[in-house]
């Protein structure tokens, strides 16, 4: 089980940690509570209130212990929306987060793309060893997959981005690749699941360390 060592460095309250715990409890009942990527399940599904969140999840090439490996080396985290951005955690690790927004201007005017996908193109110097977290733009994480068939290999991909244009496809195509992934099938995700699977990352991290010392 592993609720025994359970944190939530996000709940800064009374209340809040209430509510997590609460949250959780239901959350382990409904989704299980065996393994590591359990936990990120439950955690997804809370964070849009549909215990269905949980099965669309999908994992790759163990990216627990990438996530976890790349917190370690405080690798560079690269979000494609403010939103996503400011809902990591930044506390408990040392890694900077950075929104591909703040980067790409001219690459988007000139080429006439999307800002996020254009930002990704200017980072690409740090894209490979770094956490990529999607949540918003298809463009975005199909960038990025085209970066990883050209050899470059971020540490982990947070990926699910919502929509009707392109999200399933994008998904779909990062679960092909030979790279850590977390992602969700179907149309559905968003800015919430995927903050949540980074978060949940991040906690396992704090409970690491704290166990440590």
């Amino acid at each position: 089980m592993t609720e025994n060592t359970y944190i939530d460095p996000g709940a800064d309250t009374k209340e809040g940690y209430k509510i997590s715990l609460t949250s959780r409890k239901l959350a382990r009942q409904v989704v299980g509570d065996r393994t590591l990527e359990d936990r990120i399940r439950q955690r997804c599904a809370i964070s849009v209130g549909d215990f269905v969140m949980a099965d669309l999840t999908a994992f790759k090439n163990n990216p627990v212990d990438a996530g976890l490996s790349a917190l370690e080396i405080r690798a560079p985290v690269i979000t494609d929306i403010r939103m996503v951005q400011t809902g990591i955690r930044k506390k408990e690790h040392g890694s900077e987060i950075i929104c591909a927004l703040d980067y790409g201007a001219d690459i988007s005017k000139e080429r006439g793309i999307t800002r996020s996908s254009a930002g990704f193109i200017a980072l690409r110097e740090k894209v490979s060893g770094s956490v990529i977290v999607i949540g918003n733009a298809p463009s975005a994480l199909l960038t990025v997959c085209d970066m990883i068939k050209e050899g470059i290999v971020p540490a982990l991909v947070i990926g699910s981005p919502v929509g009707f244009v392109n999200a399933a496809e994008s998904k779909e195509l990062l679960r092909t690749l030979d790279v850590p992934s977390v992602s969700n099938r179907g149309t559905r995700g968003g800015t919430p699941p995927a903050v949540a699977a980074m978060n949940e990352i991040i906690t396992m991290y704090a409970e690491r360390n704290r166990k440590e010392d």
